[in-house]
């Protein structure tokens, strides 16, 4: 049969539903899907409060329960390979001594920049005033930080309780120490470095699958929210609330875009779009270290070279922490200084500022802050049963501080590649707001052609 005949039959046969256009089911973007979470969160909370369906309120908690525990399962191996990997990867970098350093530079920079924002917003506002609250109100929390904790507890007494304890701080000391050896160690640690690449990216390929559940862990993570704290409560922290959200909101909308601007010499707009994807997820996910994938998509999607990404992001979802780190702290403090009639003076709002810019590390990168809020308190001498004061509202609290933290973790390698001149200014400015589906290469030849169709 000649290959027109074939082409004409093949014209005639009748189309496969999907194959033709008309029978395609239109895909909802990412975006709209967390949005409708929201939205639905939002309704079903109000229902199972105003109408006290006991039963609802379980099931959105136990949802989102499950999709927080998804992402923590991931969390301690992802890190420390994520890590040794990341070391390992410095060496096919020109200057990577330089790249590190200047890495680390920016991220105190914007955390003294960060912290100095939310202890002015503490001081004018006084978030602590008029709230009705007591010091009866507080409790201890169940874990606390001292810098004694904080130093002692970087060298681990063994190699299995960080992981089964997901102490966060440990897993980074062992990686870096093995990603170390294994750059001394040259091309005998090549079977090594093969193997953590590959388990590197089967842990990302099933933290993509937890990622896809996004949109379900908002109904829960939300609805639960409102159906447990309900409005009321939340209006007695409505200045503290505010005052987080405000000193996130001019950090991430008015601090970066400065920085990208007139340090970088680069459109605001550009890396917004860009970084889109990564920052709505942290909102929604309330991790830094569950967002890592995608942050280091969005940042080589951006322009920045894939070896120093795979660096500077990781590194960066470990212990940069503008949101949680640093603006919640100072603002927590004032708050809690308050409520306990504590008068803070220069030299205690200056120790905030040092715990913020070297004690970040300890919030690790998982969510909630809890660790970092008592380790600031301790310095201070602040009564650490002002934590329990803000245990209620701090899963509300705690998506805008991810998606600051997550926000940073992508701007200081665009930062440092531009001002190192390794930044491909092309890919920047045609960033791409589409979500990431999945992780670059890890598609067979079929799904490429499938997702061009």
């Amino acid at each position: 049969m000649s290959a027109p005949a074939s082409a004409s039959k093949a014209s005639e046969a009748p189309e496969s539903p999907g194959s033709g256009s008309s029978f395609r089911i239109p895909k909802v973007p990412f975006w709209a899907q967390i949005v409708a979470g929201l939205v639905l969160g939002v309704l079903l909370g109000w229902i199972a409060r105003s109408q006290d369906v006991s039963w609802l309120k379980e099931t959105l908690g136990q949802v989102g329960d499950i999709f927080v525990q998804l992402l923590k399962l991931a969390v301690a191996p992802l890190v420390f390979f994520a890590i040794l990997v990341s070391i390992t990867n410095l060496r096919k970098v020109n200057n990577a001594a330089r790249l590190a350093t200047r890495t680390l530079l920016w991220f105190m920079v914007t955390s003294l920049i960060a912290v100095a924002i939310g202890l002015a917003i503490g001081l004018i506002t006084n978030p602590g005033s008029g709230t009705g609250l007591t010091p009866q109100d507080g409790k201890l929390p169940k874990r606390e930080g001292s810098w004694i904790d904080f130093l002692t507890g970087i060298v681990p007494t063994d190699v299995i309780t960080p992981f089964t304890e997901l102490n966060v701080l440990q897993i980074v000391f062992m990686a870096a120490v093995a990603g170390i050896a294994a750059l001394k160690l040259g091309d005998r640690a090549k079977p090594i470095l093969t193997l953590s690449e590959s388990v590197l990216e089967l842990l990302q390929k099933a933290l993509w699958w937890v990622i896809r559940l996004a949109p379900l862990g908002t109904v829960g993570l939300i609805g639960f929210a409102i159906a447990d704290y309900g409005w009321d409560l939340i209006g007695k922290y409505a200045t503290f609330t505010a005052d987080v959200y405000v000193g996130c909101a001019i950090v991430l909308f008015g601090v970066y875009p400065l920085l990208l601007a007139t340090a970088a010499k680069l459109s605001p707009l550009h890396f917004f779009k860009g970084a889109w994807p990564a920052i709505q997820l942290a909102f929604v996910s309330r991790s830094s270290v569950g967002t890592m994938p995608v942050t280091q998509k969005v940042t080589e999607r951006l322009g920045v070279p894939k070896e120093y990404a795979s660096f500077a992001v990781p590194f960066g979802a470990t212990t940069k922490m503008d949101g949680c780190a640093a603006i919640y702290p100072a603002l927590a403090a004032i708050f809690i200084a308050q409520i306990f009639d504590v008068q803070l003076g220069i030299q205690d709002y200056l120790l905030i500022a040092f715990v913020s810019v070297v004690g970040s590390a300890a919030t690790a990168g998982l969510t909630g802050a809890t660790v970092m809020l008592t380790l600031t308190l301790s310095t201070l001498g602040l009564p650490l049963e002002g934590v329990g004061l803000l245990m209620a509202i701090d899963p509300i609290i705690d998506m805008m501080r991810t998606a600051t933290n997550v926000a940073g973790q992508a701007l200081v390698p665009v930062i440092v590649a531009a001002r190192e001149k390794i930044l491909d200014r092309a890919a920047y400015e045609n960033a791409s707001s589409s979500p990431i589906d999945e992780p670059a290469g890890e598609r067979t030849e079929d799904e490429k052609v499938l997702v061009a169709a």
